[in-house]
């Protein structure tokens, strides 16, 4: 590990302490082998005169719920260190009870919670304290003789204690411990399965300090326990079963989760190992990881329902073991799962939530294969893990945050979906929770939405197309909810004595033939999603078709009798299938400004008068579609199937 200071960088964040504070807080949170999200904490005293003149020593420690890799001035809570310097002295102190006191004293009450590591921070005697949870340090101190292996890479250079609940109860015992030392002679501190502490009057000593120690760490491990670079070829994954399986997890969390697969060598190789059950089973790298990963992940035998209940029982018995009063159990769904001889899966309710579970699980795969090295893997006693799963400060960090959206954690699959109705349902199935693949024709849909969006240029009409969209989208997402089949065309006005017979089928093409054939590859999918539902967007032609518009209306009322059939046939799987017949929804791609002026022509009427020739006299938008689409497929509709909804303002002819 290289220090990664620039004399330049450093400048640009201000010269006085606070600016110095932020700029080697981003630097060692860039690297996520010493912090992963939201893991670590810094801190800088600095003296201040307060509006009435007075001088304060103040303590500016990270705040509960910022992130070093981004974290900002406003991310630090001053802390008055008088007060923490007479927190640290007493004998007792509960937990909530000394996240009140360092709140009082705070000199900005707007400013986040102080880590709950703010006393630690004031008792040590120095301007600067930085705090990781270093990989390597971590690993060292899981394996056997741990702490004879730290001695002899740093010698009496560092400070070495014993593991101890992090809070008051920490900061009290390294208070006893260190009364009479002499700080100087030692350049860090390492905590025992729990990370890193060094210190200076300098900033960029004490940044720089952690990166010499985490080295010498490194240099140890890659001499003792480097692991081999190989190349492994993940076996082939049935999707259905990771659908399958997802929907198993999703049952035991009570709420639909996403299962990203991670295939990576590293992956494949750890989840191939002999002792798999043994050595995943002994707890996580650190135990601040807890809150996010459980204790142990589920070893997937391929069987998701018993395999799931059986990570369900164990949970709960753990629980039982180690509960005391007034404790609930957490949800005893799993949220890493080992795929023998595919890989890892993370099981969570977002992208990001994913995201941070897998980047844990790599990160703990690399520190057990590595441990085994150094003669086995140790993690700390399952009690001393659950005190910090239930942890009441550890618990707030997850429950902040309203309520979640209503498709939190389901996935969907729009076509159509770069432009128009197709475009304002992915928006809003966006917007409600979930996460989406987008298909369209159009190559602008690979780069059209955000994050929460998988575009995939497709063209519909191709079976094998939508066969291998359909795909990445389960081995992106873990499965499929929510289908929306909207891609279509209205082709040109044609009577029937004139229509091209290439006219009609390129209509029937898309608007029929390309649906049936996307449904039914999806079914398989949709049988082990969450709720699953088909929203099917047919049109006002079906009961009410129009002269001239053969090519089109037919198609649509035959995609619309294949939806009746898709709900007879699908209701005993627990999958919906409803219609909506739009009409003269003219921001959309269908609606050319030659096709409208046709057609509002043939009505005897303008433009205008033809975009609210309804009962209502209103427009109907792509947002009006979308909404009651999106509705469709959520709890309002969930006991409705078979129906057949217009989205006209009333239309004369349909009622």
């Amino acid at each position: 590990m290289q220090s990664s200071w620039s004399n330049s960088e450093a400048r640009r964040f201000g010269r006085d302490a606070l600016g110095k504070r932020v700029y080697t807080s981003r630097l060692l949170g860039r690297e996520p082998s010493l912090v992963l999200h939201g893991g670590g904490n810094t801190s800088v005293k600095v003296t201040e005169k307060n509006k009435f003149g007075d001088t304060e020593e103040l303590l500016y420690v990270k705040g509960s719920g910022w992130d070093l890799a981004t974290i900002e001035r406003a991310g630090f809570a001053p802390v008055r260190m008088a007060a923490l310097l007479k927190m640290a002295k007493l004998s007792r102190l509960g937990d909530e009870e000394m996240v009140q006191l360092q709140r009082a004293a705070m000199t900005n009450p707007y400013a986040p919670n102080p880590s709950v590591e703010a006393i630690l921070h004031a008792i040590l005697p120095f301007k600067f304290v930085d705090h990781t949870h270093a990989d390597a340090v971590v690993t060292i101190t899981n394996s056997p003789n741990g702490r004879k292996r730290i001695e002899e890479i740093y010698g009496s250079k560092v400070l070495v204690i014993p593991y101890v609940m992090p809070g008051f109860i920490l900061a009290r015992d390294i208070y006893l411990r260190t009364k009479n030392i002499d700080w100087n002679k030692y350049e860090g501190m390492i905590l025992l399965n729990h990370g890193v502490f060094t210190f200076n009057n300098d900033a960029r000593a004490a940044y720089e300090k952690m990166i010499q120690l985490v080295s010498k760490a490194e240099r140890y491990l890659n001499k003792k326990a480097k692991l081999p670079k190989r190349q492994v070829k993940p076996q082939a994954v049935d999707l259905v079963e990771l659908a399958r399986l997802r929907r198993a997890v999703s049952a035991a969390r009570g709420k639909a989760v996403l299962a990203q697969l991670d295939q990576s060598p590293a992956a494949v190789a750890f989840s191939r190992r002999k002792n798999l059950k043994s050595i995943t089973g002994r707890g996580p790298v650190t135990p601040d990881h807890i809150i996010r990963t459980k204790r142990v992940p589920l070893i997937y035998l391929g069987r998701p329902k018993r395999d799931t209940a059986n990570y369900v029982h164990s949970y709960q018995t753990y629980f039982k073991k180690y509960k005391t009063k007034g404790l609930t159990c957490l949800d005893p769904a799993p949220r890493v799962g080992i795929w023998p001889g595919v890989g890892t899966v993370a099981f969570g309710t977002s992208l990001k939530e994913n995201a941070i579970i897998t980047d844990i699980t790599q990160t703990t795969t690399n520190a057990i294969a590595r441990a085994e090295k150094l003669g086995g893997w140790r993690a700390l006693p399952q009690k001393d893990l659950f005190e910090m799963e239930y942890w009441v400060l550890e618990q707030a960090k997850l429950k902040k945050g309203g309520s979640a959206p209503v498709f939190q954690g389901k996935v969907a699959l729009v076509t159509g979906a770069a432009s128009g109705i197709g475009k304002a349902c992915v928006a809003q199935l966006v917007q409600a929770g979930a996460v989406v693949a987008a298909l369209d024709i159009s190559p602008k849909i690979t780069s059209l939405f955000g994050a929460n969006v998988l575009g995939i240029q497709t063209d519909v009409t191709r079976k094998k197309d939508l066969q291998k969209a359909l795909e990445t989208t389960v081995r992106r997402f873990g499965g499929l909810d929510i289908l929306i089949p909207n891609a279509g065309i209205f082709p040109p006005s044609e009577n029937l004595e004139s229509l091209k017979d290439a006219t009609w089928e390129k209509s029937v093409a898309l608007n029929l033939t390309s649906q049936q054939q996307l449904i039914s590859l999806a079914v398989p999918y949709l049988k082990e999603g969450v709720d699953p539902a088909i929203v099917i967007i047919a049109s006002k032609n079906v009961p009410a078709p129009g002269p001239g518009a053969a090519a089109y209306s037919v198609p649509k009322a035959g995609l619309t009798q294949l939806g009746r059939v898709a709900a007879l046939e699908l209701a005993k799987y627990g999958v919906r299938v409803n219609m909506l017949h739009p009409n003269a929804v003219f921001d959309t791609a269908i609606w050319t400004k030659d096709v409208l002026a046709k057609r509002a022509k043939s009505y005897g009427l303008s433009v205008a008068e033809y975009k609210r020739h309804n009962l209502l006299k209103t427009e109907i938008t792509s947002a009006d579609v979308a909404a009651l689409a999106v509705t469709l497929a959520g709890p309002a509709f969930a006991k409705t199937t078979g129906a057949q909804i217009p989205v006209d303002g009333g239309n004369d002819r349909v009622i």
